[in-house]
């Protein structure tokens, strides 16, 4: 049966074009994953996204594709097609990709419906595209970009401190390397200096103009926050200037004391699946929550993507306090009354693993999305990602023993024929 593309009058004419199956490998594993995947879901999950006036959208079988690939191999197309895509679908919505990862897990016969019912919870952190935040960079980038949005809009400033704020800079940097403190912190008070003249010199120039003043209210508070906030202020700390969203998170790594990001739950099965281990459970929490505080919503989740019910968890010691049922949550350390539950709380660590295959295969380590809608994307795609190169790599595992068989077949008729 030819596929619809190929159906109808105009297809029996092109008599010189060959057939997409004739040219590609239907054996190749990435055609066979498109056969496991239920593409026809995520038309109907997605369409109300869609409107019928305007300029037709692209389709979302090939916008799905594409994100897949990217979050399992490399970026195939231009990035602002995938944004605009990706701001229109939402991160709710697109958490339908993890979900049918999981599905076409399960048809492939790469995960069972029981190996849901055990899960494995922690959190690791999904670091920003931003530079280590000093507050001499922070100053001198609040001025620069105070400084372009004057010239852009038309205020004239009485100065702009281009070459005197780019030197004081350079000097707190050899003044800090050399830790010739008291200097590094003259300098540091000149900068601030120079950003608060920038500041007032622009609150002037648009006093009574309404839509200046709506145009500089952000920049101004950012530039404010920056030049006034101190190392015990309550208030959130701006740590980017692009991205005022990120956190400054420390998880006890002697490598690296302090990320800047934000923090990602992350749940897999605890069992290793005839697949392997794949995340049922994936999102960015903002605001630096306790670990303990988010394992119940992160398992109401788990269960409303699987379908299955949690029976038993396990979590660090960090999940002390989750609010539980104790005899269903099993911490590292914990007294366990069989010899099942032992082993499998021993399985705890290796959820490990599976995110340091998210940061290093994926894109976990080092998000480039914006917003804190760009967190939880990233961080669900890198999840998706991941199931889909497990299930790739099962097909392939299957594909070999195929063959195998298939040789092993052929040779015994072979010896057969000649010993006749």
């Amino acid at each position: 049966m030819k596929p619809p593309f190929m159906r109808g009058s105009k297809a029996d004419a092109d008599l010189f074009r060959s057939r997409l199956e004739q040219i590609i490998n239907m054996r190749h594993e990435l055609v066979r994953l498109a056969g496991l995947v239920d593409w026809g879901f995520f038309d109907q999950r997605f369409a109300p996204r869609y409107a019928e006036a305007g300029r037709p959208g692209v389709p979302t079988r090939l916008m799905v594709g594409l994100h897949l690939l990217k979050h399992m191999h490399a970026l195939p197309i231009d990035r602002s097609s995938m944004t605009r895509w990706r701001q229109r679908i939402g991160a709710d919505d697109l958490a339908a990709l993890a979900q049918e990862s999981l599905a076409a897990a399960h048809r492939g016969g790469a995960l069972k419906p029981e190996h849901c019912e055990r899960i494995t919870v922690d959190t690791t952190v999904q670091p920003k595209a931003v530079a280590f935040p000093t507050d001499a960079k922070l100053m001198h980038r609040a001025r620069e970009r105070l400084v372009r949005l004057a010239a852009e809009w038309g205020v004239t400033l009485r100065q702009s401190y281009t070459r005197v704020g780019k030197l004081a800079l350079i000097k707190q940097g050899r003044y800090a390397h050399a830790k010739q403190h008291n200097r590094a912190r003259r300098e540091l008070k000149r900068l601030r200096t120079i950003l608060g003249r920038v500041i007032r010199d622009i609150r002037r120039k648009i006093n009574g103009n309404q839509a200046l003043t709506e145009i500089f209210r952000r920049p101004l508070w950012l530039a404010e926050r920056v030049a006034t906030q101190t190392r015990r202020d309550p208030l959130p700390k701006v740590n980017s200037l692009h991205a005022p969203e990120v956190e400054c998170i420390g998880k006890g790594k002697a490598h690296k004391p302090y990320e800047f990001g934000c923090k990602v739950t992350v749940a897999t099965t605890n069992a290793r699946s005839p697949g392997g281990q794949f995340v049922v459970h994936i999102d960015a929490l903002h605001g630096n929550p306790y670990d303990g505080h988010t394992l119940k919503a992160a398992v109401a989740a788990t269960e409303a993507w699987t379908g299955v019910t949690v029976k038993r968890i396990f979590v660090d010691k960090g999940y002390q306090g989750h609010g539980l049922d104790r005899f269903k949550v099993w911490r590292s350390g914990n007294k366990t009354p069989t010899e099942a539950i032992r082993r499998e709380l021993r399985r705890r660590s290796a959820i490990e693993p599976v995110i340091g295959h998210m940061k290093n295969d994926g894109l976990l380590d080092r998000n480039y999305l914006k917003g804190r809608d760009g967190d939880r994307i990233n961080a669900i795609l890198c999840g998706a990602g991941h199931n889909f190169r497990l299930i790739l790599k099962w097909l392939r595992l299957l594909f070999v023993l195929m063959m195998a068989m298939i040789l092993n077949v052929e040779d015994r008729c072979q010896m057969k024929a000649a010993s006749a």
